[in-house]
């Protein structure tokens, strides 16, 4: 039997080892881990089919077209309606304060299932290159309130007869959600906080 030994220098050793963790980094970085890394809770909202799909995640079901959609700009600095409003999108997971001084795309689809509705409800999106960052849902009767995307387990019956609320600037009859900031829940930012200015 014959038993052969060698002398080993630890500086190559070392050498050889800081190498090969260079090599796999360069390839984790070329090949994958280098790009912009996704939040495993982002719901991804490409296209009109993805963003039904979304709501009827939570158990809604919409109209298969949008009522609504355009854009927003996200303000720079909070108002005290944006800060409920965003305190109702913390409450489900969303922030955002990230997106601030943005402009994200908004769609509003009418509900077609709130439990004990008298009056249109909708669903609204808030989407950021092509990932739901936020929203909520609108009951527009006199007596409704805005809440996240989950389903209340239920829903008081209306005590007395509403009727759909008037636009205070047009006088018409509501079609679309709007802003009432006196009300204690949180509310969606208006339409004037949250659109770019003309330019």
């Amino acid at each position: 039997m014959m038993v052969m030994t060698a002398k080993v220098d630890k500086k190559k050793i070392l050498m050889v080892l800081a190498g090969v963790a260079a090599a796999i980094l360069l390839l984790l970085l070329v090949f994958g881990g280098g790009g912009e890394t996704q939040d495993p809770t982002v719901q991804t909202a490409t296209g009109n089919d993805k963003r039904v799909a979304f709501l009827q995640e939570y158990g809604w079901e919409v109209n298969a077209s949008p009522a609504q959609s355009g854009e927003v700009r996200i303000p720079e600095t909070p108002t005290k309606a944006y800060e409920r409003y965003n305190a109702l999108q913390k409450s489900q997971g969303y922030d955002l304060t990230q997106y601030a001084g943005q402009t994200v795309m908004r769609y509003v689809y009418k509900v077609t299932n709130y439990p004990g509705a008298t009056d249109p409800v909708y669903a609204t999106l808030l989407v950021h290159k092509d990932a739901v960052i936020g929203g909520d849902i609108t009951d527009t009767s006199a007596k409704g309130r805005i809440h996240g995307f989950q389903m209340p387990q239920s829903v008081k019956e209306p005590t007395e007869s509403t009727q759909p609320s008037q636009d205070a600037t047009t006088g018409s009859s509501d079609t679309t959600p709007t802003t009432d900031t006196t009300d204690t829940d949180a509310t969606t930012p208006t339409q004037q906080e949250t659109t770019a200015p003309a330019a």
